[in-house]
């Protein structure tokens, strides 16, 4: 008799301790999950400027005065530090297609590409006892301007790839042409290497830095081809042509790191990825 009684004692004191608790719970003020952050859009237009370094080269062969004879092709070339400024405009679609982006910009680079242009030919230069010499002259690579578009692909919710190509146009100085054996200058130079039109393509990656919204780091390699055009030699002393044309095909890598400061329009993208 005692026993059951002690059972049913303690099932009653369980039964209320269990109610207790969940009449406990229940007062107690419920935790909303936290919010999933929205994915970083690439919609809007935006600013960027880096660094980079640039390699160009071109490949050369000259046809004499007369045209009766025409050089072998040889190569020549430079490189040096570049700083990119520039702009544009990004639009991330929506739904089955959120994942791509498209867009256009305009960048110049502020270059210092140092090298040389050795045309295929030799010449007397008085005070070398009558001989041939070949000359040389310094080039320098001074600025390059491109327009374009890209297509990009969201590999994760922060890191966009992508290709782009476009128009471009570069600009170089030469100085006169010397004695590649003590320097004598030689009074002539191929002035029409200054400016070049071309195209280019390239890629690379552009991450949303997580500690600011809006801004992104961009890494990128172009590849620049600007054709095969032909350039007079003239006299520095008058201007006049002396009758040699050389005949040159210029090409341009470049490999930049820049930060992107967007002005988004569109609002954080929700799709998931």
């Amino acid at each position: 008799m005692k026993t059951r009684f002690g059972w049913a004692v303690a099932s009653t004191l369980l039964i209320a301790s269990m109610g207790a608790a969940q009449a406990a719970d229940m007062s107690m003020p419920m935790k909303a999950p936290s919010p999933v952050a929205p994915a970083p859009t690439w919609t809007g237009c935006y600013l960027d400027g880096g660094v980079g370094y640039s390699v160009w080269n071109n490949d050369h062969s000259t046809t004499f005065a007369g045209g009766t004879t025409t050089s072998v092709t040889t190569r020549d070339g430079g490189n040096g530090w570049l700083g990119r400024i520039g702009g544009g405009c990004d639009w991330q679609l929506n739904g089955e297609y959120a994942r791509w982006v498209i867009g256009g910009f305009a960048d110049y680079d502020f270059a210092g590409a140092r090298g040389s242009n050795t045309p295929s030919e030799v010449i007397v230069i008085p005070g070398l006892g009558g001989g041939l010499t070949p000359i040389t002259a310094n080039v320098n690579q001074t600025g390059t301007w491109y327009v374009g578009g890209r297509v990009g692909y969201v590999a994760l919710p922060g890191l966009l790839t992508y290709v782009n190509a476009g128009w471009t146009g570069t600009r170089f100085s030469q100085g006169g042409e010397f004695s590649t054996f003590n320097g004598t200058a030689v009074n002539f130079a191929y002035p029409g290497w200054s400016s070049n039109n071309g195209w280019f393509v390239g890629g690379g990656t552009e991450y949303a830095l997580p500690w600011f919204n809006g801004l992104f780091l961009r890494s990128e390699y172009r590849y620049a081809s600007y054709g095969n055009h032909d350039i007079a030699e003239v006299s520095t002393l008058t201007g006049v042509a002396d009758g040699n044309i050389e005949h040159v095909k210029t090409v341009d890598q470049t490999v930049t790191t820049s930060l992107v400061w967007k002005f988004n329009w569109g609002g954080p993208v929700m799709a998931k990825y």
